[in-house]
């Protein structure tokens, strides 16, 4: 999913040359020529980043980055300005700015400062959400939070009972690894003798059905014949 880039300029050749810029550079990007147009767009969009200039009609850059700090909107921002603004460029990340560059530049270097702020303030974000949600695992698309009982396809909570749910995470713990029915049973089921295996390809079926985009050309879950399953991402 590519990132979304918001460009607030009121000079037309700037925005018309970062806007071709940071599309061949692999962004989405939308534009607006003054403040009240940019904040207006951060509201409805959710732009992952902005690049901000410094004086804008109707409300200038700094103002913008007042006002979205002061809503709690968080969107990282890349702050253009002009030389002789040493005074604005402080006040500007005292505001909020993650980081400004001086006018003129390259569209090379706007791209780079941009590709290294959203690289950090996103792995700010996952250490965050880690901290919150407690340790986890990943696998694929696939998220699993082991303390609380969750597990998520991207962003969608998966609807799992807790067998599902323990299955899921012990294959996962052994990514890679061929597992027994045997081994699965007495591991998530904790039967310590070899009993009814059908239960866990009743379950490995069932899970599937909520994680597997197609069930009969598994992504996840492979059966590996006349031994069991292992969970593995090609």
């Amino acid at each position: 999913m590519k990132n979304k880039v918001l460009v607030v300029d009121d000079e037309q050749s700037i925005v018309t040359l970062l806007q071709y810029n940071l599309e061949q550079a692999g962004f989405e990007v939308i534009t607006a020529m003054d403040g009240e147009a940019g904040k207006r767009l951060v509201e409805i969009e959710s732009p992952d980043i902005i690049v901000l200039d410094l004086m804008l009609p109707k409300l200038d850059g700094l103002e913008v980055c007042k006002l979205l700090r002061q809503n709690k909107i968080m969107t990282p921002i890349l702050m253009l300005t002009a030389k002789d603004d040493e005074f604005d460029r402080i006040l500007g990340l005292e505001l909020g700015a993650d980081d400004y560059m001086v006018k003129p530049f390259s569209p090379r270097e706007v791209i780079a400062r941009v590709k290294a702020i959203l690289r950090r303030t996103q792995a700010q974000a996952e250490d965050a959400l880690a901290h919150i949600n407690g340790p986890q695992l990943k696998i694929g698309r696939l998220t699993i939070y082991p303390e609380k009982y969750e597990a998520y396809n991207k962003k969608n909570l998966l609807e799992l009972t807790l067998k599902e749910f323990e299955l899921l995470l012990f294959l996962v713990q052994n990514k890679g690894r061929v597992l027994t029915r045997d081994q699965l049973l007495s591991t998530v089921w904790n039967y310590d003798f070899a009993g009814d295996t059908r239960i866990v390809d009743v379950h490995i079926a069932h899970l599937r059905e909520k994680i597997e985009e197609d069930t009969k050309r598994p992504v996840y879950i492979k059966t590996v014949r006349g031994l069991g399953y292992k969970i593995e991402v090609q």
